[in-house]
């Protein structure tokens, strides 16, 4: 006798990772969903909502400074170590996993203001107010206790004293020279205490010095005559340069397409420039209300994060004229310097009220482990979101951001000037010969056009 028996296999019905959800079976005929717009729109809407709702970028302060932090530095060898230093000549190595100091410099008898790492990740290298530049060991492990910091790590390795205050430094992304910045652009060698070489173009103080990720013999730099200089080690003068209408405090280099940077104004904006071509910048960033002090790019180059003397940390598209998002609390105070974390999924500010500030690069991303079902839901929202961000309620919602009342209030008197100034220069234009004004753009408008 025989006996036929149906066998199925439960893994061809039930979902993944679970034993008793359903599979369910989707049939794509479009003429099956005559709503399916219409549905896809409501869950759209759905998505930009629940990012407001899980907006928390706020993860942690890291205190220990009792002096306004001046400037901060990224250890390239160790994802979770962060420099930091302060107006008083405090230095201090933060793990930012347990946001705990993990070593402690004391050398600087006056404000630190410029800190970076060689590329090997071993040397830190600081300049200050007080005329010095130090070079010190950097730890092995980044991420040891703070009681196991008792070695010689935190002694100088050398210094070196100069006739000048130093305003900021920069490391070679490739090779063992770098660049400090201050009466004129100073390049040093680990082994020399004596400047390689130096460069001067004016009798202005420099104040801002970065060297480009592409090219390890181009830098740039900034200062405090409103020129942004180009130089070129390969040669004995400087290479090119460019005059704003207010000074530029910071320079950041994308890391993706090395012949861009992007400056930090005093006028509350930031320019992105070409190196090839410095006549015109390629975009100009707007809504900061006061200067922006500093910037920094992410390293995937599609972002770059400005902190401001308006008390708020901004994030912008590389290729945006407005931030995407704003970042703000009761008790910051004026940031001074910003850095991305090397893996682009955190943002660190550090600002005159001594503290430093972990943020988080996406508001509303979810923090931990990603279920492979979650991950899927997450780039289904983002897609809805990127498909109808044009329409005009789901463009309201993923615009909105709640601002400090004095921001807010800064924010309509700037736009209130920049409507009253766009009147007054076409009524100009209406009432003059024609062609005797031409018209500008207003990316023309903020360079003063006089090459040298």
């Amino acid at each position: 006798m025989k006996l036929k028996v149906i066998s199925r296999s439960a893994d061809e019905f039930t979902r993944e990772r679970s034993n008793d959800l359903q599979r369910v079976s989707r049939n794509f005929d479009p003429n099956l969903r005559p709503q399916e717009k219409a549905v896809e729109y409501v869950r759209a809407l759905n998505a930009a909502k629940l990012d407001k709702v899980f907006a928390r970028p706020f993860i942690g302060a890291m205190d220990g400074h009792v002096d306004a932090v001046s400037c901060m530095a990224k250890n390239p060898n160790h994802l979770k170590g962060v420099f930091s230093g302060s107006m008083d000549g405090d230095i201090r190595l933060w793990d930012i996993a347990s946001r705990k100091t993990v070593c402690q410099y004391s050398g600087h008898q006056g404000a630190v203001r410029g800190l970076t790492v060689s590329t090997d990740g071993r040397i830190l290298v600081s300049c200050g107010s007080d005329c010095t530049v130090r070079l010190w060991r950097v730890p092995l492990k980044s991420g040891i206790e703070p009681d196991d910091s008792s070695d010689s790590s935190d002694k100088s390795l050398a210094s070196y004293v100069w006739k000048n205050a130093f305003w900021a430094v920069d490391h070679q992304w490739e090779g063992n020279l770098f660049a400090t910045a201050g009466a004129q652009v100073d390049i040093w060698d680990h082994n020399r205490s004596q400047p390689v070489t130096s460069f001067s173009w004016g009798n202005e103080t420099i104040i801002s010095v970065r060297f480009n990720p592409g090219e390890p013999n181009i830098l740039a730099t900034s200062g405090s005559d409103r020129f942004i200089k180009v130089y070129d080690l390969r040669t004995s003068s400087p290479a090119e340069k460019v005059p704003l209408q207010t000074k530029t405090n910071s320079i950041a280099w994308n890391p993706m397409e090395p012949m861009n940077f992007t400056a930090a104004n005093e006028n509350c904006n930031c320019y992105s420039f070409d190196a090839r071509k410095l006549q015109v910048p390629t975009c100009v960033h707007k809504d900061h209300v006061s200067a922006v002090m500093d910037i920094d790019y992410s390293p995937t180059g599609r972002e770059f994060v400005t902190g401001s003397y308006d008390r708020t940390v901004r994030i912008f598209q590389y290729n945006g004229g407005h931030s995407r998002e704003i970042y703000h609390t009761k008790r910051m105070q004026r940031v001074f310097c910003v850095k991305f974390s090397c893996d682009a999924s955190y943002v660190i500010s550090g600002s005159d009220d001594t503290n430093l500030r972990l943020w988080k690069a996406k508001a509303s991303e979810q923090l931990g482990v990603v279920l492979p079902r979650e991950r899927k839901k997450h780039e289904y929202m983002e897609a809805l979101k990127n498909r109808y961000k044009h329409l005009p309620e789901v463009k309201r919602i993923l615009r909105h951001r709640h601002l400090p009342r004095p921001i807010y209030k800064a924010g309509l008197l700037r736009r209130t000037m920049a409507d009253a100034e766009k009147r007054k220069e076409d009524r100009r234009r209406a009432h003059s010969a024609p062609g005797s004004m031409p018209r500008k753009s207003v990316r023309q408008n903020r360079i003063i056009l006089e090459k040298e």
